[in-house]
């Protein structure tokens, strides 16, 4: 089973932007954490990072086209405004846990808000770069979960 982690604007900056909000430690160190993690449970996992809205819903709807099993995204700024990212979620009908590196729920008020978190499975946020952990651990039990329960029924 594949799984797709999707991270929005900025997280490319990850350890060099306010990293007294979002830590010292890099994106690719996250990427590579959760590669490993994934591997030793028996999934394939691929990443995508954009700074731009239309390429972040392209590569969810391509998700479709690429036996994918479910998404780990984290929106980042576009969590709050974008409900083309809202709609591709919805069109593609996958699992998907929202992650956040900061608790958004304690930041700025134009913040607490997220467009996509009452169609998720679940949001993970506010544990630093250890949330995406926690999201890839939550995403391999919904997918075994379903891969059990598809079992059943053949």
């Amino acid at each position: 089973m594949k799984i797709k982690v999707i991270h929005g604007p900025n997280l490319n900056m990850l350890g060099i932007r306010e990293v007294n909000i979002y830590g010292p430690m890099r994106l690719e160190n996250i990427n590579k954490n959760m590669e490993n993690f994934a591997k030793q449970n028996g999934f394939e996992i691929t990443f995508y990072q954009s700074n731009h809205e239309g390429d972040i819903v392209d590569a969810i709807q391509e998700s479709l086209n690429e036996d994918v099993s479910g998404i780990i995204i984290n929106p980042a700024a576009l969590t709050h405004t974008s409900i083309s990212i809202r709609d591709a979620l919805k069109a593609v009908a996958l699992p998907v846990v929202e992650v956040h590196i900061s608790n958004i729920a304690t930041r700025e008020e134009f913040r607490k808000k997220s467009l996509i978190s009452d169609i998720v499975v679940g949001t993970i946020s506010g544990f630093g770069p250890f949330s995406y952990h926690l999201a890839l651990i939550a995403m391999i039990q919904i997918l075994n979960e379903i891969k059990a329960s598809t079992q059943k029924e053949s």
